[in-house]
């Protein structure tokens, strides 16, 4: 059973990439918070194939749809807004999503439907002899699911299928943002052998948050270095237009993270994050704080100077023994090129009978770095929500159990 988070705070997601609709539930949200759709909406948007010129062409418009765990005594504001229609054996019927609402305690579902697909382009990686491409999960998902499996756009290994993380993550940024002023940024730090000179780990605070995003909008990718930003455009560009794919690296920061949360050994929050940062599709690594540049350093250089209004520098990274400091939370996330690409390779068929490997068809990231970002910050959120629920199941409650 694959859940993102838990056993407090936990997403669970369902849906292939060509399949009618990507469905998510969050279970564990605490009562009293307000969900607006359109709250929720923007990370999509920063997630969806077609929003950023960089990216696949393929372009879904991935408008989020809420189902359940949410409700208010004003049903008009409740279900003002996302409509849901269907035909089924020749009859249609018709109902309201939830637009604004408030959080019930009960499982939170969303539906996001999946409308811009061309199914036929995979063709040729179907069926027992279908062809495998190098560094995808063609051959693998084939065996182990003893050959029923979806080969359309990727089925569920498909990057949209962490439409789930970005819905999860957008409900829990807006509860740690309400609770505890946490953010969550992202920026891309390296395009192939390219790199940013400028860190967003060093220049991100919780009091210039806006600032930075704005930043980040603005860019030709999303990076808060504008020039490497361009220049990483356009190697993105050529480098599609050779057929060809490339790897990067995405810096994520939360900012206005609450101290003491995690565990010091198996349940430690540096664990945790880099399970869930380094389980993303495409990912080969994840560090936290200063990562391996701590290596060749000596203790007096790497540790972090205390006072009594906290620590003075971050190379922890917002985290010592799996525990938050307060300091913020950063990681630097790896991905690999793209696997999917339009150059010839050796490879195999289903059957293992080796083959001349060329796409003939399909429409594919050239880049799967530049539109990672968003979900980094989901998982995140999600994961550190879930430490906030842990760590208030251990307070000692004392009076505050009461009915009379």
């Amino acid at each position: 059973m694959e859940i993102l988070g838990g056993p407090h705070f936990a997403v669970a997601g369902a849906g292939e990439s060509h399949g009618p609709a990507v469905t998510t539930i969050i279970h564990g949200c605490p009562p009293g918070v307000r969900i607006r759709r359109r709250d929720v909406q923007p990370f999509l948007d920063r997630r969806r194939p077609g929003g950023n010129k960089h990216g696949t062409p393929r372009n879904e418009k991935d408008k989020v749809i809420f189902l359940s765990g949410l409700y208010r005594d004003d049903t008009e504001s409740l279900l003002t807004g996302s409509q849901l229609s269907v035909e089924v054996d020749n009859q249609s019927f018709a109902t309201e999503g939830y637009e604004d609402g408030f959080t019930t305690g009960e499982p939170v579902a969303a539906i996001v439907l999946s409308t811009s697909k061309k199914s036929g382009d995979y063709t040729q990686f179907s069926g027992p002899t279908g062809e495998v491409r190098p560094g995808h999960t063609d051959l693998v998902k084939f065996h182990q699911s003893q050959g029923f499996v979806d080969v359309r756009g990727g089925g569920r290994s498909s990057y949209r299928s962490t439409i789930t993380d970005v819905i999860g993550g957008s409900v829990a940024r807006i509860i740690l943002r309400e609770y505890f002023g946490t953010r969550f940024v992202s920026s891309i730090c390296q395009v192939g052998a390219l790199k940013a000179s400028r860190s967003l780990a060093d220049s991100l605070t919780i009091e210039n948050v806006d600032e930075i995003e704005k930043t980040l909008g603005e860019a030709e990718i999303a990076s808060i270095d504008l020039n490497f930003a361009t220049e990483a455009g356009e190697l993105i560009k050529e480098t599609r237009k050779r057929g060809d794919s490339l790897g990067a690296a995405v810096e994520v920061v939360a900012v206005g993270v609450p101290p003491l949360l995690g565990q010091p050994l198996y349940q430690s929050l540096k664990v945790r994050l880099m399970g869930a940062l380094g389980g993303l599709n495409a990912v080969q690594s994840c560090e936290i704080g200063s990562g391996t540049d701590v290596i060749p350093r000596t203790g007096s250089v790497n540790n972090d100077p205390i006072r009594s209004n906290g620590y003075q520098s971050n190379t922890h990274g917002g985290l010592i023994g799996g525990i938050t400091t307060g300091n913020p939370l950063v990681a630097r996330v790896g991905f690999k090129p793209t696997s999917t690409i339009n150059l010839p390779q050796d490879s195999i068929n289903k059957q293992f009978d080796e083959i001349d490997f060329e796409l003939a068809k399909g429409r594919h990231d050239p880049c799967v770095g530049v539109r990672a970002g968003v979900t980094l910050e989901s998982r995140m959120a999600i994961e550190l929500l879930n430490s906030v629920l842990a760590y208030q199941a251990t307070a000692h409650c004392g009076d505050s159990i009461k009915l009379f």
